[in-house]
């Protein structure tokens, strides 16, 4: 039998998007629909989502910590903050020394300016150490490196928000996303600990960040299309500013201090493979098959897909069989009005999965209309699906709690 007290629940949500700076402001867009925000424009032949208006001085007070920090870090604390004010945490000395933090993060920014600075110079001199000493000195703050490290995000969150149990970073892309909450949930389910907060953060609006994934041939170039819709333009994802982070709790301590939870999270799985022909189909099949219960009836599928081709289509299939599992797939692709947000894109998903049950209802489709199809009841379950624009697959299966 497995022991409920360690049912793993979600009792917090802090979600900002292009669509949204809160709680409400998602709810609403999941219920009523209302399209997408995308600037076609500013990066073309790239789309990019770009984050909502926020104030990030009503999360991180203090100018100093606001100054030092590049605007994923921004991005990630605003929303960690609201999910920690959300489950009841904010302020609470006790409860935070007791929360452990997973975060999944990229490699930070780079400094566009100070590079093309060094390139200019480069053209002009053929001394490298006589640049660095000429040009680094004057244009880098003396926190830029430590800046860079992917685990500022964890502790940025720390220092501003006061979470000071455990600490843990993942990085790798979508990958890094589905092990923050595969690991929290393991251990919480395993009794190891009882609360954690878990999430990510991207900044979409960077050229580097654009040049980076372009140089792999992983944009979508030209004007908006759903993510179903790419496959015939040769693939790809347009990239969403977001922070998302869940708090995640077990069922006996969320009691025992009276939280209010959002959702169960039944069961998390996670996998990797080669890409080859049919691979991630397979897959995801065999993840399908490893979660803890098997709903039947409708279910509500939170797709992360990217877009991407051809894994994008063996997403599909792998869907198509969830009826001889007894499932009825409700299908909603949140990548395409969110954009894709890579190490934030699972956490994003779960954090849809939680709203959606609270509030009981089944988002209005978000894209194609031959496969998401009208659904206007609520649905026992969300399975939340990420498969990575190159590798690493996964989903999680969430429920009332």
């Amino acid at each position: 039998m497995r022991d409920e007290g360690r049912d793993v629940l979600i009792t917090g949500v802090g979600l900002v998007s292009s669509l949204g700076r809160d709680t409400g402001e998602h709810v609403a867009h999941l219920r009523n629909g209302g399209g997408y925000m995308v600037d076609e424009q500013r990066f073309a032949p790239y789309c990019v989502h770009p984050l909502a208006p926020l104030d990030f001085a009503q999360q991180i007070p203090k100018k100093s910590d606001l100054k030092q920090m590049e605007a994923w870090q921004r991005i990630g604390v605003y929303a960690a903050g609201l999910a920690l004010s959300d489950a009841g945490l904010a302020g609470d000395a006790g409860l935070l020394q007791r929360t452990h933090l997973v975060v999944a993060a990229g490699s930070g920014e780079r400094d566009i300016g100070v590079d093309c600075d060094v390139l200019d110079k480069l053209s002009q001199i053929d001394d490298s150490t006589a640049l660095a000493k000429q040009v680094l000195p004057s244009a880098l703050r003396p926190t830029l490196f430590l800046a860079q490290l992917s685990n500022m995000l964890a502790g940025n969150i720390s220092i501003v928000h006061g979470v000071t149990a455990s600490s843990r970073t993942f990085m790798g892309e979508e990958v890094a996303g589905l092990a923050a909450i595969e690991n929290a949930f393991r251990r919480i389910a395993a009794g190891q600990i009882d609360i954690a907060i878990v999430g990510g953060a991207l900044n979409a609006e960077r050229e580097d960040l654009l040049l980076g994934y372009e140089l792999g041939h992983n944009l979508w170039r030209g004007s908006y299309a759903s993510v179903w819709d790419r496959a015939e333009g040769g693939g790809g994802f347009i990239p969403g500013g977001v922070g998302a982070f869940i708090v995640l709790e077990s069922r006996a301590h969320a009691e025992a201090r009276s939280a209010e939870p959002y959702a169960r999270v039944v069961d998390v799985a996670t996998g990797h493979c080669d890409r080859t022909d049919g691979a991630t189909q397979r897959v995801l099949q065999e993840l399908y098959v490893r979660m803890h219960e098997k709903p039947t009836g409708p279910l509500t599928v939170l797709s992360g897909a990217s877009g991407a081709a051809p894994v994008t289509g063996e997403e599909i299939a792998f869907i198509n069989t969830l009826p001889s599992h007894g499932a009825e797939p409700i299908v909603r692709g949140f990548g395409s009005t969110f954009g894709h947000s890579v190490e934030a894109q699972f956490p994003t998903g779960l954090a849809l999965a939680a709203l959606a049950c609270r509030h009981k209802l089944t988002p209005k489709e978000m894209g194609n209309a031959e496969i998401e199809r009208p659904f206007s009841s609520s649905t026992a379950h969300a399975l939340v699906t990420c498969v990575g624009h190159w590798r690493g697959e996964g989903m999680a299966l969430v429920g009332a709690a």
